[in-house]
């Protein structure tokens, strides 16, 4: 693995202005929404919002000095692509606690947007060199399965509305998935590196696809194996799509065969279709998800199609421009402040915003997906564009979810939804996606030391 020298360059005066304008207008965009839903509801500007207004923009202001200072030449529209969406769910979530909906605190949602942008402040000083997670491949690894399989443990895991998917500590809970994430990613980025050359080997060709070798497919089992074990045992179909989605698409990208992603969709669903015949909890979501309107799921106390049909209901209220911030009734929808935010969002936003937000993601994902092109060694490529897809996969989960165009699951939006531990890893996220941008964008010294040159020839 070649060196790279990671000492901090200076970036531009010009594109740190410019990335400071847009990090401002991001927070003027959700002071604006703030200010919409007060005068929608009250008639007045919310008492607090100079109060939200300061809290927010002063962790920007510290995330763009912390990025200014360790990782100058990171792409300059990760971090205010993120506060905007991260701005308009703290938004809906105040809306929601003022409807008022139970469950529902803005307070609480600034308190752990600040101790996330910590962590991601805490990951840019830390990690200099996004390289050397390299060397933890395998200790990430079994952090990762660790963190996934905790929640069974006895006297630690939590079931609640069906699923184990928690861990208590006392009064707190986490949500161990969540982290589980970042660290199987980074495992799966340096194993692929190590061992992609044999996993590109062609074994028989069927029709115009070459399979692998049969010995080759062990890790594909032993990760398809993993996931629907989460599946089964965890009752959580979002982790374990996310899990299996995620290794398979990173093999796609190390190996360039599209025979892995074939055989991943057929083990997949294969599995998930004999998981749903065997396991009662694993076929009444696949019931609902074919006949949500059915009175006999509608009217299911636990694991119904209630939930489904009142977000369904949001989002035809809302049609194309939305009734308006402060002006729809979200609060008919349940968890509206966490599983269903997006059907919220779209209820007052209407398909035009919604259309909006998937784009501010699929502008964070394609500027991931570039750092992974940029990038100058393959473990970063494979990081890259890992972390990008997860993003992405994640979006797609919960998105397809409350639409019901795939069954429901236990994932929330990114950045949007009320809970700390989705919105603490997902900071962490943008953290390692913005360190693998530094180095991916970052000019050769050669280049830098002329571009010094050529500014003191022209003053």
């Amino acid at each position: 693995m070649s060196e790279v020298d990671i000492t901090p360059v200076p970036m531009p005066a010009k594109r740190r202005v410019a990335q400071l304008v847009m990090l401002a207008l991001a927070v003027v965009i959700v002071m604006a929404a703030y200010a919409n839903v007060g005068l929608a509801m009250d008639g007045q500007i919310p008492a607090g919002m100079l109060t939200y207004g300061l809290s927010l923009g002063g962790l920007m202001l510290a995330a763009y000095l912390v990025l200014a200072k360790f990782a100058p030449w990171a792409d300059p529209l990760i971090l205010p692509l993120v506060t905007v969406v991260n701005g308009i769910g703290l938004v809906m979530i105040y809306r929601l606690e003022n409807a008022p909906m139970d469950g529902a605190s803005a307070t609480n949602q600034i308190i752990m947007t600040g101790v996330g942008v910590v962590l991601f402040a805490v990951t840019l000083v830390v990690l200099r060199d996004h390289r050397t997670l390299q060397r933890l491949t395998y200790t990430a690894g079994l952090i990762g399965v660790v963190l996934l399989i905790s929640p069974l443990t006895p006297g630690l895991g939590q079931e609640r509305n069906g699923a184990r998917i928690w861990i208590g500590f006392g009064a707190a809970t986490i949500q161990p998935a969540e982290f589980a994430k970042i660290a199987l990613v980074i495992f799966f980025a340096g194993y692929l590196v190590a061992k992609r050359d044999v996993l590109a080997l062609a074994g028989r060709r069927l029709l115009f696809i070459d399979l692998p070798r049969a010995r080759d497919l062990g890790p594909v089992l032993i990760t398809w194996a993993v996931a629907i074990g989460v599946l089964v045992l965890q009752k959580d179909l979002g982790s374990s799509l996310l899990l299996f989605g995620g290794f398979v698409v990173m093999l796609y990208i190390a190996t360039q065969r599209t025979s892995w992603v074939l055989i991943g969709i057929l083990l997949f669903v294969g599995g998930a279709f004999i998981a749903g015949q065997i396991f009662s909890h694993v076929g009444d979501r696949f019931d609902v998800w074919l006949d949500p309107g059915s009175q006999e799921y509608y009217d299911r106390p636990f694991g119904g199609s209630y939930q489904i049909m009142q977000g369904l209901f949001g989002l035809g209220a809302g049609r194309i421009l939305g009734t308006g911030l402060g002006q729809g009734h979200p609060e008919l929808i349940p968890l509206a402040f966490s599983d269903f935010i997006f059907n919220a969002t779209g209820e007052e936003l209407g398909l035009t915003g919604l259309m909006a937000i998937l784009m501010i993601y699929a502008l964070i994902v394609e500027r991931g997906l570039r750092t992974a092109i940029a990038a100058r060694d393959p473990y970063s490529k494979l990081l890259a564009g890992g972390l990008s897809f997860i993003l992405a996969w994640q979006v797609f989960i919960i998105v397809g979810g409350v639409t019901n165009l795939i069954p429901l699951t236990g994932l929330v939006t990114p950045f949007m939804s009320q809970g700390g531990s989705a919105l603490l890893a997902n900071w962490i996220l943008i953290a390692l996606l913005v360190r693998t941008s530094d180095a991916a964008r970052r000019p050769p010294p050669q280049a830098i030391q002329n571009e010094g040159l050529t500014q003191v020839f022209q003053r």
